[in-house]
């Protein structure tokens, strides 16, 4: 990645400060982007305030990078809420971030990418494929994001390779917001095969890999880092084979 430019949106914390410091591993030079900075910055990366929802201002951040080969449109996520616990228009909100801003992000560094034949990651989740109770807008938005990752391949070859990395569930610094305290993470890391959840740094070689040139074929492809998916829950409830 020596004498690329790589811009990650989200790339503050969690998943996105995981795939940032990967691509500066690799010699990228690094460009984070969220509405504030993070509060423990990732090293060699450099930061630029921008809040997402904000069309022109996106533009205007792409159009003063001087080049640009890869884009990974992290930014995103949700907050547990049931269809019926809050208004549409949170919904709307959800889908807004995690499908019109990396939309709108990918439109606004098209020209730069074309021009260095470079290429855009988005981050995909499990929960696009799969019924996603309490985060059923994001599961929606997520399951778009991969079909318009699959167009723009399309449309945009061969002079911009797109791809998404559908990711699974990831140890953070939130993770005790979604599966509780250690006890919590240890039972959900039981239902992964792999025995763990993911490190963001798993999901940041994944990223990296995609932009490289190993992966030059490879465009409108959905890369699966759910370290096996979830074992089907009617293979413990069958009472089929099982011993005494």
């Amino acid at each position: 990645m020596s004498g690329r430019t790589v811009v990650v949106t989200g790339g503050t914390r969690g998943v996105g400060a995981g795939i940032a410091r990967a691509f500066v591993e690799a010699g990228a030079d690094v460009v984070v982007c969220a509405r504030r900075p993070a509060e423990i910055p990732v090293e060699g990366c450099r930061f630029v305030p921008l809040d997402l929802r904000d069309r022109p201002a996106v533009a205007e951040f792409f159009a003063a990078l001087p080049r640009l080969d890869v884009l990974v449109n992290n930014a995103g996520g949700t907050p547990h809420r049931l269809l019926t616990d809050v208004d549409a228009e949170r919904h709307a909100r959800v889908v807004e971030l995690n499908l019109l801003v990396p939309l709108t992000a990918t439109l606004a560094a098209h020209e730069h990418l074309a021009r260095a034949r470079g290429s855009v990651v988005m981050i995909g989740s499990v929960s696009g494929g799969r019924p996603s109770p309490g985060s059923a807008a994001y599961g929606a938005a997520k399951a778009g994001l991969e079909s318009l990752a699959r167009s723009m391949a399309v449309e945009w070859a061969p002079d911009v390779r797109v791809n998404t990395l559908v990711v699974g569930m990831v140890r953070t610094e939130s993770s005790h917001l979604h599966y509780g305290g250690e006890e919590g993470i240890a039972a959900v890391s039981r239902t992964v095969p792999l025995g763990r959840l993911a490190e963001p740094s798993d999901v940041g070689s994944a990223a990296v890999f995609l932009t490289s040139d190993a992966a030059r074929y490879v465009s409108g492809a959905s890369l699966l880092v759910h370290g096996g998916g979830e074992r089907p829950a009617f293979l413990d409830a069958a009472t089929a084979r099982k011993e005494d």
